[in-house]
This record gives structure tokens, sequence and C-alpha cells, in this order.
């Protein structure tokens, strides 16, 4: 019978890894193994130096809310203040509309108006005059 010839190279010992005399048990050896993590690096800045939307984040991360809540803060901040613009424009045309109907209404009346009409429009501008 012939032996096996093995073309594998022997296999290389990493330096942190201790192997008892009896080879039944591994053991890491703590020196030699990477840092653990810590958890997240903290960059001491002041808050007024980040960009505004990364203020709010860092405000909500450092107050303790989680990160699903600042991806939300995030996505829904932005499409508050685009619907909240929306409604301000749509006012701000109904103020309008409201304001040339208003005109309107009172260049008709004014001019289709009775002579006591103008006494009266008279009178209401000498009021306004005096105060």
């Amino acid at each position: 019978m012939e032996t096996p010839v093995n073309h594998l190279p022997e296999p290389t010992r990493h330096p942190a890894v201790v192997q008892l005399p009896d080879g039944t048990h591994v053991y890491a050896n703590p020196a030699s193994l990477p840092a653990t993590y810590a958890g997240p690096q903290v960059v001491h800045q002041h808050i007024h130096q980040a960009a505004p939307d990364k203020t709010v984040q860092r405000i909500a991360l450092g107050s303790g809310v989680g990160a699903g809540a600042v991806a939300a803060g995030v996505y829904f901040g932005p499409l508050l203040v685009a619907a909240l613009t929306s409604i301000a424009a749509s006012l701000a045309f109904l103020a309008f509309l409201a304001l040339v109907l208003g005109w309107g209404v009172h260049t008709v009346v004014k001019s289709v108006g009775s002579p006591e009409g103008t006494a009266a429009v008279k009178n209401v501008r000498k009021a306004r005059r005096r105060r």
C-alpha cells in the first residue's frame, strides 16, 4: 500500500491561539486579541457646528431616542415642512381671493348705490380720518 502524498502546506498556528498539551482544549490568549467593542465613538463637537439635520439627529440620539425615531424624523421632517408650506400657500391664495372679491363687491356696490349710500361712505371716511 502506498502512503498518501500530502500536497497541502503545513497549517500555521495563529499566535493568539494556545493549545493545551493534551490537544483537547483550545484557548485564546486575551493579550493578543483585538480590543473589544466599547460602543459608538463620541466626537465632542458643539451642536451648533453641525448641519441643521445633523443637529436634530445628535440631540435625538444624545437623549436616548432610538435610531428608528431619528430615521423617522429625518424622513418625516422635510415631509412635514412641505405639507405646511403647501397649506400656507393655499391659505395665502384664499386670502388674496377673498381680498379681490371684497374689493370687487365694494366697487360694484359703490357704483350702483344710491346718493344715501354715497353719503354713508363719506361719513365712514370722515370717521376714519378723525381717529
